[in-house]
């Protein structure tokens, strides 16, 4: 893993940055963010949603996320409905050893996904992240695609995330109409989003604190479950072990359930990639970027596995409750909560439940972040209206955020007859959006590298590493391309249809986010005339920040003194 001075100097005295830095450092920031009233800058004034005019045309976000926000962002920050509910589906499909295995190849994907992405990220801390690295490293074209297909991605889950909370509270209360909590829910996060990129980051710190609580708390309590530790009323009251990976079996549906696992592993980690967006609002990326990135490895092995794999150990796959009308609507469904409740303890169920709600409400405030920034650097591409590119005195994409907030109320499909055959398409257009946007991001990294190398630039002079180099970006790319295949294939012979090919509603229903990608780039391709970019005419130097490289030997000597404990603590954490 990438040494730990190499971020602690990358993150520059930012008072040092020249004028022309693509983040416009040093005084600039500390002016913009000082000149108004704290109320102004927080949005709660008539005055903060007046244009703001400091700074360039291309920074003018604000620059307040702190390390500890970035942290739990990486950490937290894309546990959801896709891994406390998503993953029962995933149980029932597939077994607990399909479960654990998909869920495994697809951490070591986003393991390489993300590394990658901090890479450019540190290197190049400009608004609208991994969207902007595909437009410039691989094909202007291709940018355009994978931006407006990660603005529609979250842009669906927004609602979907909505309709999930409004089925969670229906677990203790299902007299009162969704609509109540949907409406409810949703002006929530409207009051967040007033506070701009700060309601995000502490609504996502404190989450993200709930979510990992509860994750620890959950094995904490399934390692005494599985050893016979419950109460006399539950069913774990003996030792039960991996009884459940003999009978009914560790696997289920054989190959063909390895391979339709994938996409709800997929879901679940969707999200992962915003603490590289976020990167381009922290206070100083390069120092707090590397850090939040490490995080994932932890998150990856402490929750994902770690949580699923009892999960696996407590929930037989063959449990009729596992199969709601729909895995990510209906919460009882969730795994979790079923070994809550299977477990007799007292209010543990509604305690899970109350954790979901929480995650789901998190994930639809991130996919106002996330589609909101991705629209506004879109716009200053000039890849969507300019309206989009409007940024208020309090540092809000203000049009934008108001663009996907409005998506949200496609929640109220729900109540109609046909609700939820059209949330199966809304689905459809979301369910493989996130792998594209990883495959770019792995993409784009691999002709960084190349074109790095073209320009006569070495290793030395990129202040922040992938763990792997290009090698797990290729690695990633080809777990990806290998999960799209997966599904193509589960698409075309869909499970329960005895091996037949199935019909085309089916196919598209899990493959549509594939024409609809291409639909983008051939948009993107007759707007901007522009091909796949040569090595050569790839640009790695304007924007780039500048590195201290003095402070960094500094510091790699002050490491090097310290004694062997505490240096492997700095290339982990």
């Amino acid at each position: 893993m990438a040494d730990k001075s190499e971020e602690k100097a990358a993150g520059l005295d930012t008072r040092s940055a020249s004028s022309d830095s693509p983040r416009g450092e040093g005084d600039n920031i500390t002016y913009r963010q000082e000149q108004y009233s704290i109320w102004t800058r927080m949005g709660c004034t008539k005055e903060s949603f007046e244009r703001r005019t400091v700074g360039t045309n291309d920074d003018q976000l604000n620059h307040t996320l702190k390390p500890r926000h970035l942290q739990m962002i990486a950490v937290g920050g894309s546990i959801g409905a896709g891994f406390f509910v998503g993953s029962g589906s995933a149980l029932s499909r597939g077994g607990p050893g399909t479960l654990l295995i998909d869920f495994a190849i697809m951490g070591v994907m986003i393991f390489n996904v993300v590394y990658a992405l901090g890479e450019l990220a540190v290197m190049y801390p400009v608004s609208g992240g991994f969207y902007t690295y595909s437009t410039r490293f691989i094909d202007p074209s291709w940018g355009f695609a994978t931006g407006w297909n990660y603005v529609f991605q979250w842009a669906i889950v927004l609602p979907l995330e909505l309709t999930v909370a409004g089925f969670t509270v229906a677990y203790w209360n299902p007299d009162i109409n969704v609509a109540v909590w949907i409406s409810l829910f949703l002006v929530a996060i409207v009051v967040i989003n007033i506070f701009g990129v700060l309601g995000f980051a502490e609504e996502e710190f404190w989450s993200s604190v709930l979510k990992i609580a509860a994750v620890v708390i959950f094995m904490i309590i399934g390692v005494i479950l599985v050893c016979g530790g419950g109460p006399s009323k539950g069913i774990y009251s003996e030792y039960w072990g991996a009884r459940l990976w003999y009978d009914p079996g560790a696997f289920k549906n054989g190959f063909k359930g390895v391979c339709s696992v994938f996409v709800t592993a997929a879901f679940a980690f969707s999200g992962t990639e915003l603490v590289g967006l976020a990167a381009a609002e922290a206070e100083n990326p390069a120092k707090s970027l590397p850090g939040a990135i490490k995080q994932v490895f932890w998150r990856i092995t402490l929750f994902y596995i770690l949580g699923l794999f009892f999960v696996g150990l407590l929930v037989s796959c063959d449990d009729e409750r596992l199969l709601g009308a729909s895995a990510y609507v209906d919460v009882a469904a969730s795994p979790f909560v079923i070994a809550a409740k299977d477990a007799g303890l007292i209010g543990f169920d509604s305690f899970m439940n109350f954790v979901i709600l929480v995650s789901v409400i998190s994930i639809g405030n991130s996919g106002v972040y996330g589609g909101s920034r991705t629209l506004t650097a879109l716009a200053e591409q000039g890849y969507a209206p300019k309206v989009f590119t409007y940024i208020d005195k309090s540092g809000r994409p203000l049009f934008s955020t108001m663009a996907i907030l409005i998506f949200g109320t496609l929640g109220y499909i729900s109540l109609a007859s046909k609700g939820s055959e059209v949330f199966d398409w809304l689905l459809a257009l979301s369910g493989l959006a996130a792998l594209f946007t990883w495959g770019s991001i792995c993409v784009a990294h691999i002709r960084f590298r190349a074109a790095w190398e073209h320009q006569g630039h070495t290793l030395d002079e990129i202040p922040f590493k992938a763990v792997f180099g290009v090698y797990g970006s290729w690695f990633g790319l080809i777990l990806i391309i290998l999960v799209l295949m997966a599904q193509f294939y589960t698409a075309l012979y869909p499970l329960g249809n005895g091996g037949k090919i199935g019909t085309a509603e089916s196919f598209f229903k899990s493959y549509l986010a594939l024409p609809v990608v291409i639909f983008f780039w051939f948009c993107g391709y007759c707007w901007k005339r522009t091909g796949f970019l040569r090595t050569s005419e790839i640009d790695v130097n304007s924007g780039r920040r500048p590195v201290n490289w003095d402070v960094i030997a500094q510091n790699k000597a002050e490491i090097a003194a310290y004694p062997a404990w505490k240096r492997i603590y700095y290339v982990l954490f």
